[in-house]
């Protein structure tokens, strides 16, 4: 245990409880305090930011929905009527929505914020998603988004995702990574079921037969998508700006395993907020050895799990930061056995 490890553990158990009485809550106020080096941890002007992109390989028919749905729920995001827009109403989130690669021109004035790389990612039955310009290109205006939150003042941020199709590349990117096959990565996504599933499982066995890349960077353009590789770039640079990194669900966990591949520190500033019923979630967050804050049987995407979150992680740095220690309250307290109770 590093010392300010040993710090923050001694002055979570001597707050007026238990030892491990507040369950989950202990350990995610320890690792607020590991990320920002401190005893005190605070969580300073939330953000989410929600990237938005359309995906080529739904002209194979692996979505119920057509791709127009994307540009329609990025301007639901905008008029506040999404379940992202209230839950970050209710929590004080900021919330900023970016087009990373949709396929529709949005009128001026929007509040959507203009980052398109292009009109989507390609077919990936017939070309690579990206190019590895393309791909490089949403990770710098990723982590460009990040720094400038950060400059604002914000040392707390999470990322959602809108793209029709996009639970096809983050299976893609889940079964490169960890090596596992094609059926156990591919969830029903936005409603496949039965024979529809089947027919997504068979597009993405034949996609991933197709092409052999080397390097994560070569993987993410090959199977990604422009918001997953967006997602990828603010992921990183979250890292490096020591911030609190919000994970929503299936496809921001792809998005991070992918980061991951790029710098494997990424991990400790993970907060991974929800439990998705896409199938391979959990299966991710087993790998990653993450247990989420929330298991709600959410798997809406948008980063809502994320902004339900919030509230259950900022309770956790105010008990360390506000609840009374034993000696502050004059409670007695048998310290000498700590070792002993954890044991």
């Amino acid at each position: 245990m590093t010392s300010l490890r040993k710090q923050l553990q001694h002055k979570i158990d001597l707050k007026t409880k238990p030892l491990g009485a507040l369950g989950q809550l202990e350990k995610i106020a320890l690792q607020l305090g590991m990320i920002q080096n401190t005893l005190a941890p605070e969580l300073r002007k939330p953000a989410i930011l929600v990237f938005a992109a359309d995906h080529g390989l739904t002209d194979e028919g692996v979505s119920p929905y057509p791709k127009d749905v994307t540009w329609q729920m990025a301007m639901n995001f905008c008029t506040g009527g999404a379940a992202i827009s209230v839950f970050c109403k209710q929590n004080d989130i900021t919330l900023k929505v970016i087009d990373a690669g949709v396929d529709y021109d949005f009128p001026s004035g929007t509040p959507i914020i203009d980052a398109k790389v292009a009109r989507g990612s390609r077919n990936m039955m017939l070309e690579p998603a990206m190019t590895a310009e393309e791909c490089r290109q949403a990770m710098k205006q990723g982590a460009a988004f990040v720094r400038q939150e950060a400059l604002a003042g914000c040392n707390t941020i999470g990322f959602g995702e809108m793209g029709i199709g996009n639970t096809s590349p983050s299976s893609l990117l889940m079964h490169r990574f960890l090596n596992l096959p094609i059926e156990t990565c591919t969830g029903k996504g936005a409603g496949m079921e039965g024979e529809k599933l089947d027919h997504k499982t068979r597009v993405l066995k034949a996609v991933s037969k197709k092409y052999n890349p080397q390097t994560p960077e070569e993987t993410l353009a090959t199977f990604g998508g422009l918001e997953i590789a967006m997602m990828v770039g603010a992921i990183l640079e979250a890292k490096k700006l020591d911030m609190v990194i919000l994970i929503d669900g299936f496809i921001a966990t792809a998005a991070t395993l992918t980061a991951i591949q790029f710098e494997a520190s990424v991990r400790e500033n993970c907060l991974f907020c929800h439990a998705s019923e896409e199938q391979g979630h959990q299966l991710m967050l087993d790998y990653l050895g993450a247990k989420p804050v929330l298991n709600l049987g959410m798997r809406l995407g948008e980063g809502s799990g994320a902004a339900v979150a919030y509230p259950v992680i900022k309770a956790a740095a105010t008990f360390l930061n506000e609840m009374a220690s034993f000696d502050e309250a004059g409670v007695s307290n048998k310290e000498e056995n700590t070792e002993v109770q954890r044991s």
